[in-house]
């Protein structure tokens, strides 16, 4: 599963501190998201895990109150400074939630959104796409015969691989992922993390979860957070084999959180 090198890197955070009004939320944190990899990030509750996922495509400001310093770069480009549209960050940056979220609309509908948001009209290509997304989210043969069918009819793990598929259309080159298996039972959480595994190949995933058990059989990288600091991030089989800091050895062994 791991890379022998470093792949490039494709987000930079360098001393980032949030605040959530008086509340230091992050601190200094400083860590790198490589390319093509999944990085998991782990932590006790309140640590700051999900915070700093939805800093990464800046819906943490949603929040309001939310004051920040430090650089968060993406590609290059701090993706902080106001003169970065966040719309263009996020069509190249997905999210998938919690709790799966489909748009009240058929199964077809909701993977054609986005492209036909960006411009795509012709239906031929509509379909293909629908459908290339659909097969990379390991859902096409179970709902090909009934795409427009309303998306609530799907189970709760056929939603979040549709979540994921609609995230997949518009071709994002990271898809942020806040616990999207703490919803589904374990059949649905193992075809999830299959398919996070097959997709890396194509795009940069980070994930938080709170099941480290996950974290060790699907991430390249894990990054250990508490009260709001990067307490060790290094390769996966490192972080649970051989870690660094005793902090993260007590809590990967249950001794808290």
């Amino acid at each position: 599963m791991e890379n022998a090198q470093w792949n490039k890197p494709v987000y930079e955070t360098n001393g980032l501190n949030l605040w959530y009004g008086t509340s230091h939320a992050l601190k200094n944190i400083n860590l790198t998201i490589h390319e093509k990899e999944v990085t998991a990030i782990i932590g006790p509750s309140g640590c700051g895990k999900s915070t700093y996922l939805k800093t990464l495509n800046r819906m943490v400001e949603l929040a309001g109150n939310v004051s920040i310093s430090g650089n968060v770069t993406f590609q290059g480009d701090n993706i902080l400074d106001r003169s970065m549209p966040v719309e263009m960050l996020r069509s190249k940056v997905g999210m998938v939630f919690q709790k799966p979220n489909p748009f009240p609309k058929s199964i077809y509908e909701n993977v054609a959104f986005g492209p036909k948001i960006h411009g795509i009209k012709n239906r031929a290509i509509l379909e293909q796409v629908v459908e290339n997304s659909l097969k990379k989210a390991a859902l096409w043969d179970e709902v090909k015969d009934r795409l427009h069918e309303n998306a609530y009819g799907l189970s709760g793990g056929q939603q979040q691989r549709l979540c994921i598929a609609r995230a997949l259309a518009v071709e994002p080159e990271v898809i942020l992922m806040d616990e999207p298996t703490s919803a589904l039972d374990p059949v649905s959480t193992n075809k999830v993390e299959e398919l996070i595994k097959e997709i890396k190949n194509d795009v940069t995933i980070v994930i938080v979860t709170h099941n480290m058990q996950q974290a060790a059989r699907i991430s390249d990288r894990t990054a250990f957070f508490l009260n709001g600091e990067v307490i060790e991030y290094d390769r996966t089989s490192t972080i649970f084999n051989e870690p660094a800091d005793q902090l993260t050895h007590d809590y990967i062994n249950g001794r808290f959180g």
